[in-house]
């Protein structure tokens, strides 16, 4: 067992070492993420590698099937926050879905620092970030839609609180999100 997660960590390495679009985007630097293990959602369709001591909730319904994970282990200021949601819904990235998402971040009192149009796992996708206080706390708030089909989409997000070691953080959390694989 120690051997397969040796070599998903040495994978997940490997592929932020020929650095992605998104990982510039972030001028991330690559790191290793030890001890990892692959989670699959409740209908199979999709699988992200994260860390195998974190709390990871399944979720699903009719129109979406969902991982939530976080690292319970050390203080929310300190890691990132991650969900990631396989959902039934066509997605369009033109003006009205931007406004949209835009709209949405800024009733919840989010400002959006970074949007931009993108492939991620060969597939069209769009990347959105956000920043505010919740709680008195600031918060940075990820959002990577990634468009499967004319049927489905995947939506990853990362959150990142306090304002230590941001960056360092949401490269991290797109590690994991540049690794989701689908199975269908």
């Amino acid at each position: 067992m120690r051997k397969i997660y040796l070599l998903s960590s040495i994978l997940l390495f490997l592929s932020c070492v020929k650095q992605s679009e998104l990982s510039k985007e972030f001028n991330c630097k690559p790191s290793i993420i030890n001890d990892l293990e692959t989670i699959y959602d409740v209908r199979n369709v999709f699988s992200i590698t994260l860390p195998n001591t974190w709390k990871t909730n399944l979720y699903e319904d009719v129109y979406q099937s969902s991982i939530f994970s976080a690292d319970t282990t050390k203080q929310l200021t300190e890691t990132y926050l991650i969900d990631v949601s396989y959902i039934k819904n066509n997605i369009q990235f033109n003006d009205l879905f931007k406004l949209k998402i835009e709209q949405e971040n800024l009733s919840k009192k989010l400002v959006q620092i970074k949007s931009k149009e993108l492939k991620l796992i060969d597939k069209p996708s769009y990347l959105s970030l956000h920043e505010g206080k919740k709680s008195n706390v600031m918060y940075q708030k990820m959002l990577v839609y990634i468009k499967l089909n004319n049927t489905n989409f995947i939506l990853a997000k990362a959150e990142v609180y306090g304002d230590s070691l941001v960056e360092e953080r949401l490269c991290k959390a797109l590690q994991i999100i540049e690794n989701i694989k689908t199975h269908q």
